[in-house]
């Protein structure tokens, strides 16, 4: 299972972490979920580099350990926080389609 955990503040999210595998069985079809989390958490990190002024950070744990931490260095500005919105709209819509077995949304405060 996939875990999406983001942190948010009264600046809105600061950090969000996803780490798991949508199936360690890596059963016909259900690693299509693993890829499309995969290609919304990149898309949304290389999106808030190539598109805004945001600074941020990334810590990878190898393909492997299926982990991705990103955190900004300061406060996002509206863009990237559009971004991370988006982010949040694809990952809910994987939730809502193949349930909570595959991918877990988490909120916390940061």
């Amino acid at each position: 299972m996939v875990r999406a955990t983001f942190f948010q503040n009264s600046y809105g999210i600061q950090r969000f972490r996803c780490s798991g595998h949508a199936d360690d069985r890596s059963e016909a079809g259900h690693d299509v979920i693993c890829a499309g989390i995969s290609a919304l958490v990149i898309n949304t990190i290389n999106s808030i580099e190539e598109l805004t002024k945001s600074v941020f950070s990334v810590d990878t744990a190898g393909d492997e350990g299926g982990l991705i931490d990103f955190s900004f260095d300061d406060i996002p500005g509206d863009d990237a926080k559009l971004l991370i919105s988006s982010l949040i709209l694809g990952l809910r819509e994987i939730e809502r389609e193949y349930g909570n077995e595959y991918l877990i949304l988490e909120f916390k405060e940061a």
